[in-house]
């Protein structure tokens, strides 16, 4: 046994893998060859939390806008505080507060005890089951507002984008909200469910199937979510890029 090969088995052991970034399949990795590859200044962030997906785009050494939308207030508001202290070359704006998808008005959002898995939709069992800190706590009402309609406030105009959608089963509404937005996208970062876990949420198939039609081919997945009972894989991102013409 060589001494690389031992001490990839202590690190194992101690529950740690050691990779050479450039040729892992890291989150960091991965999400920076695809922005390297899209070449889109923009990087337009849905469900964007507390900013953890902007903060990931930063650290990659990216370098143009991050636009980031929230559609829950208190979350809202820090986020609002997280981008006002970042400093570096990179740019990011906070667009106002509102829920995304194909319609207007107001809507009733779910909200979660880990805030993370907030939803428009309701929980299936089995996600409740498997993540009990994401159960639902509360209800609120927020704007929905498409996403075509509200770009033109914040997302630069006339340049190619990078659009990242994690709206908890809701991401095909988002983009049924954004058509023309869609045309000047070249690649998609989106979150992808193996099973069921919010009542009428797409499929992983349904959503690839839906990509695919509108131009985009996938070009890489990331586990993000597992049952920690029994280890399976529930939730992946996967990340689409524009098809060239041949």
């Amino acid at each position: 046994m060589t001494a690389k090969h031992a001490l990839k088995r202590l690190f194992r052991a101690c529950g740690l893998e050691v990779q050479r970034l450039r040729t892992s399949n890291s989150e960091y990795q991965v999400l920076k060859d695809a922005l390297r590859a899209s070449g889109a200044p923009v990087v337009v962030d849905v469900g964007a939390n507390l900013g953890q997906f902007a903060q990931q785009v930063f650290e990659t050494g990216f370098r143009g806008t991050v636009v980031s939308y929230e559609a829950q207030p208190e979350v809202h508001r820090e986020l609002m505080k997280r981008a006002a202290a970042k400093s570096g070359p990179a740019k990011w704006i906070v667009a106002e507060c509102c829920a995304l998808g194909s319609g207007t008005g107001t809507v009733e959002m779910n909200i979660s005890a880990n805030s993370l898995s907030s939803s428009l939709l309701p929980m299936k069992r089995e996600h409740a089951d498997a993540a009990p800190a994401s159960r639902y706590v509360c209800t609120k009402t927020v704007k929905l507002a498409r996403l075509d309609d509200v770009a033109a406030a914040a997302v630069p105009a006339d340049v190619p984008l990078f659009m990242k959608i994690d709206t908890q089963g809701y991401e095909r509404e988002v983009l049924e909200g954004a058509p023309r937005l869609l045309e000047r996208t070249v690649g998609v970062h989106i979150e992808l469910s193996l099973l069921q876990l919010y009542d009428q949420a797409p499929s992983l198939v349904e959503m690839v199937s839906y990509l695919e039609s509108r131009g985009f081919q996938l070009f890489g997945l990331l586990p993000v979510f597992r049952d920690d009972r029994d280890g399976r894989l529930l939730q992946v991102d996967g990340i689409f890029m524009r098809r060239r013409p041949a």
